[in-house]
């Protein structure tokens, strides 16, 4: 069995960002400002790894072989509605990604995942999947995205979120453990209703402005 993965993106730049974007006085547009900017921090970090090739270029001085990202083909897939605001900065940096959507709704009583959208690339079996969401709460969201995605063979999976609580991160692991996870902070834990504590709020609220 593999060994499940969880790291934390420590850069100073993505805390600073996520501790304003945690205030509560932060506006909607200032929320959805840092968010983008989160997104692109953080899909700086989940792709360190991309695999590398040499090129001929033709530089003003000479001409040199130099490297390039070797054509792995990379999709990212948002969990709605909040993952918009991930995968819209992650977008500024690779502007060529396919992008899927996985509408996924909590029910309140059960906290179970109900999905009630998937749109997702043809040709997902020959791609990468960073699959962004701002908060990995229980877990359910994530796991049933991440079936989906398996459904649909895609090559690899990597879940991006901001904000993790530890009953999430054992549950997406103990069901997929071969999925690392990659998150700006793990937070204290769940409070009865299912919600990370310290946390952020709710995130899609806070994003489009539905308090």
């Amino acid at each position: 069995m593999p060994t499940p993965s969880f790291a934390l993106a420590a850069h100073p730049l993505i805390q600073h960002k996520l501790t304003l974007l945690r205030a509560r006085e932060t506006s909607t547009g200032e929320f959805r400002r840092l968010m983008h900017e989160l997104g692109l921090l953080l899909g700086y970090e989940a792709t360190r790894d991309l695999p590398l090739t040499d090129t001929e270029v033709e530089t003003p001085m000479e001409r040199a072989r130099l490297p390039i990202l070797a054509g792995k083909k990379l999709c990212l897939v948002s969990i709605l509605r909040a993952g918009n605001g991930l995968v819209d900065g992650m977008l500024e940096l690779v502007p060529s990604a396919r992008v899927g959507h996985i509408g996924l709704a909590r029910d309140h009583v059960t906290l179970a995942a109900i999905e009630y959208y998937l749109k997702l690339p043809d040709d997902l079996p020959e791609r990468d999947v960073i699959l962004a969401d701002p908060m990995l709460a229980t877990g359910n969201s994530a796991i049933a995205a991440i079936a989906r995605l398996r459904e649909h063979r895609a090559r690899s999976i990597q879940f991006v979120c901001l904000v993790a609580a530890p009953e999430g991160v054992l549950q997406v692991h103990r069901a997929f453990p071969d999925v690392p996870i990659l998150a700006a902070a793990l937070d204290r834990g769940l409070n009865e209703h299912g919600y990370i504590m310290p946390g952020l709020g709710d995130a899609g609220d806070r994003l489009f402005g539905t308090l």
